[in-house]
């Protein structure tokens, strides 16, 4: 399967999955005109879409993409039923498109019925994870949320971070802020300033990478604990992802 980004609004990637012959798999299309361009001037046949939530810049192009394929199977949680949705999935379920079997993940926290979908290597992980942080918390909480975390920090290294915004710039400030020595980071927020400078993406990343530069994912760091403790005196894993979530919202 060939993996392809295509822009939407100022920050969206809608994801599209194709095979050899042509046929392919939509994720969260927000919105339909740049995915019905794509799908023309790439002579795609969708076979399937996939959502992850229910926010309209995921979920806005559903209908108008239905209609020009009736009979397109979209698939999502039950918070999308009234968005398009016409096969329900859930934590656990398996998804056969194409020959292909996507696992099914319960990830709440942005969204309480939030999903992500997994064919390795590709996660598709909507608002949950992004390059480099995680997404707000409209809904859940940050203790859902840091299980939400575990369970995408438990796939392999080589897991490809398929997230739905280009955040990635600031993400990295955002971590600066906390540890502003940290060499991995430091390196890290060059590399995509430069890749951003010239209007590159930054997605995919790697599980492995998101490990290094995610400080979502380095609640544990002693290097982190020393460092808040100017601010705060919390030790345990999820209470510092707590905190750094809170900071976040007011970065």
């Amino acid at each position: 399967m060939n993996l392809n980004s295509i822009p939407a609004f100022q920050d969206n990637y809608i994801w599209v999955l194709n095979d050899e012959q042509g046929k392919c798999i939509i994720v969260d299309p927000g919105e339909a005109a740049p995915v019905l361009k794509a799908i023309a001037e790439n002579h795609w046949q969708p076979a399937a879409i996939l959502l992850t939530h229910h926010h309209h810049d995921h979920v806005g192009g559903v209908k108008e993409l239905v209609q020009n394929f009736p009979g397109l199977v979209v698939y999502g949680p039950e918070e999308t039923l009234d968005k398009g949705t016409n096969q329900v999935v859930r934590e656990g379920d398996k998804v056969n498109i194409l020959e292909y079997e996507f696992s099914v993940i319960a990830t709440p926290g942005h969204t309480l019925g939030h999903l992500c979908y997994f064919n390795f290597p590709y996660l598709f992980c909507g608002d949950t994870m992004f390059s480099g942080g995680c997404g707000r918390l409209f809904e859940g909480t940050a203790e859902q949320m840091y299980e939400s975390f575990q369970k995408i920090n438990s796939l392999p290294a080589e897991t490809l971070i398929c997230c739905a915004h280009e955040y990635t710039l600031s993400n990295m400030q955002f971590s600066l802020s906390i540890m502003a020595e940290d060499e991995t980071f430091l390196g890290y927020y060059r590399k995509v300033k430069e890749l951003r400078a010239k209007g590159q993406s930054t997605l995919p990343s790697s599980l492995a990478n998101e490990r290094k530069i995610n400080i979502f994912l380095r609640t544990e760091d002693v290097v982190l604990k020393e460092l808040i403790k100017k601010e705060t005196n919390l030790q345990q894993p999820q209470q510092i992802f707590a905190w750094l979530r809170a900071k976040k919202d007011s970065f």
